[in-house]
């Protein structure tokens, strides 16, 4: 295994954190949300803070998907000794959206350069076959390596 194979979840785990942080640190509509009881609270495109909403949820489900992303490729890692490339892949792809659409003041270069970092650490340790998993004849241990 590849030394940057870890790093590439652990990267992305605490860029999930960062999201989490940023989203409730920066000005929200969260009490509003809240006060409004949750169910459809964020449909009314009139309401006068429906963007920052909008914009709150959204922060959220995006640190919820980095969240997802970076603790499957860490259990991937982990079970096969690889990163996919697939992880840089994406990263890479929703990396570039930002920084093209925000350029140049954008969340988005931390994610690209995680998904490059991704992409070096698949060539270096191979992608996974698909069903790829240790057995009990694999060199490899089946238990969590750090």
């Amino acid at each position: 295994m590849s030394r940057l194979a870890p790093w590439v979840p652990r990267l992305i785990i605490a860029t999930a954190a960062l999201h989490f942080v940023w989203g409730l640190a920066q000005p929200h509509a969260w009490g509003a949300i809240a006060r409004d009881g949750l169910f459809r609270s964020v449909v009314e495109t009139g309401d006068e803070d429906y963007f920052l909403r909008e914009f709150s949820v959204w922060w959220m489900v995006a640190g919820i998907a980095l969240l997802a992303l970076g603790t499957l490729a860490r259990y991937v890692v982990r079970t096969t000794g690889c990163l996919p490339a697939q992880i840089g892949w994406y990263l890479l792809g929703v990396g570039v959206v930002l920084c093209v659409l925000y350029f140049p003041v954008t969340g988005g270069w931390p994610v690209l350069a995680i998904g490059v970092l991704g992409l070096v650490a698949a060539r270096r340790t191979g992608t996974p076959r698909s069903g790829q998993m240790p057995d009990d004849t694999d060199n490899r241990s089946a238990a969590p390596r750090g």
